[in-house]
């Protein structure tokens, strides 16, 4: 297996394009933080709007993936992390209650006060990493400010987990669209992935605990074991209810309940496999594991393998079913993304050679459909066969960190596997 030659390929298309792209448009001179929206070649659409996600993910890029920048470009990295940071903690810091927005204006004027945790824990996952690459100790401060007030005000010391869905003054949301009454696996995953990071910067006890509570929470009540996929969303006490379109979130923009038998039982591939990578990270960082979790982490991805991989046309398709055939066909960029990560970090956990052909045969796939190399980016979303329903480069949700992440993690799998094959 040539391992230098797919290393080279994804370092180039990061180092090149990926990088580059984003250094070069998305920073706000004229306000400060970021600019995500972009169209199809890569010009910027007019809404400046700023969703703290988003905000951190790119804090979090310009940070992680210096190693991988151009010797010139690292500078420039450093700045616009530096005033992305600068930005968040000026604009989104709630002065009187403590946590971050969820929404400004491009101006930097509260939309949305609310304090939803999917944006407090992106919050942490930046400062933390922007901790570990620059050595700026505001930045630890304050990610372990917003770890403090989550065990305080959004910790269910009941029910275990978290509750997700918060107002400014930290209150619940409204039951229904609002959400105050669900927990899901996405924001968990999440959770998780900041939780690893925090833990890591701080190397601090009681981030670890709460790193490993995430993950038991997970384990024990949003994963089928047996098959090997995670359930959608939950009650606060984790029951398994359908998944709705949530507002606020990503969820509002789509749905995959078209008349099946069980609702609740909806799946996504790619937060399966995201959430085999980052479960193994995890467990890392912990310093532990069971045989059940090692288990676990191929499951997922047999899963995957099983019924969200498209043999014909290439591609992870969006959503599915329990253990029955896919719902939603097309194929957005982010599950690809993060599935290259995870079905090559399988072939690493396993040496079976099935993951390494379904990371080779998508990275494939990624590159000559997803890619759009005129602009420097990823498109958004293609339908079955490869071919573009929308092409933008970025959107309130789309930046560096999906597709930047991924080449990333495989670039460093990739090397390790060179120097292990010589």
């Amino acid at each position: 297996m040539n391992y230098g030659k797919l290393k080279d390929e994804m370092l180039g298309t990061l180092r090149d394009y990926i990088i580059p792209f984003w250094l070069d448009r998305s920073v706000d001179s004229e306000y400060g933080g970021y600019l995500t929206c972009f169209d199809e070649k890569g010009k910027f659409d007019g809404n400046g709007i700023k969703n703290v996600v988003t905000q951190c993910r790119m804090i979090w890029g310009f940070s992680s993936l210096l190693p991988y920048a151009k010797t010139e470009d690292r500078k420039r990295m450093e700045e616009a992390a530096k005033q992305g940071v600068d930005f968040l903690l000026e604009k989104f810091w709630d002065s009187e209650f403590g946590g971050v927005y969820w929404l400004l204006e491009r101006n930097g004027q509260v939309k949305d006060p609310a304090k939803l945790t999917y944006g407090e824990g992106f919050a942490i996952y930046a400062l933390a990493q922007y901790y570990l690459t620059y050595h700026d100790t505001r930045a630890l401060e304050y990610a372990e400010k917003i770890f403090d007030l989550l065990q305080v005000y959004v910790a269910d010391t009941e029910n275990g987990g978290y509750f997700e869905n918060i107002e400014r003054d930290w209150t619940l949301s409204p039951a229904g669209a609002y959400a105050g009454d669900r927990k899901s696996l996405d924001i968990h995953m999440h959770l998780l992935e900041a939780f690893s990071v925090l833990a890591k910067a701080s190397g601090k006890e009681i981030h670890k605990r709460k790193l490993k509570e995430v993950y038991g929470i997970i384990s024990e009540h949003m994963v089928n074991h047996e098959i090997g996929y995670g359930f959608n969303q939950f009650d606060v006490k984790f029951n398994k209810i359908p998944a709705i379109a949530i507002l606020r979130t990503w969820n509002a923009e789509r749905e995959s309940n078209e008349k099946i038998a069980n609702p609740e039982d909806t799946t996504s591939y790619g937060h399966n496999v995201e959430l085999s990578w980052l479960a193994d990270f995890a467990l890392k960082v912990i310093g532990s594991r069971t045989e059940e979790d090692s288990a676990l982490l191929l499951r997922l991805l047999d899963h995957a393998l099983r019924h969200g991989y498209d043999y014909e046309h290439g591609g992870i398709y969006r959503d599915g079913i329990a253990d029955g055939p896919a719902l939603v066909l097309d194929k957005e960029w982010w599950q690809n993304f993060e599935s290259m990560t995870g079905f090559l970090n399988g072939y690493l956990l396993s040496g079976n050679e099935k993951y390494f052909d379904a990371y080779a045969k998508l990275w494939d796939f990624v590159k000559t459909r997803f890619m759009n190399y005129e602009v420097g980016e990823s498109r958004q979303l293609l339908d079955k066969e490869g071919n573009v329903i929308v092409g933008n480069i970025g959107n309130p949700w789309k930046g560096i960190y999906h597709t930047g992440r991924a080449f990333a993690e495989c670039i460093s799998r990739l090397e390790y596997l060179q120097k292990e094959a010589k």
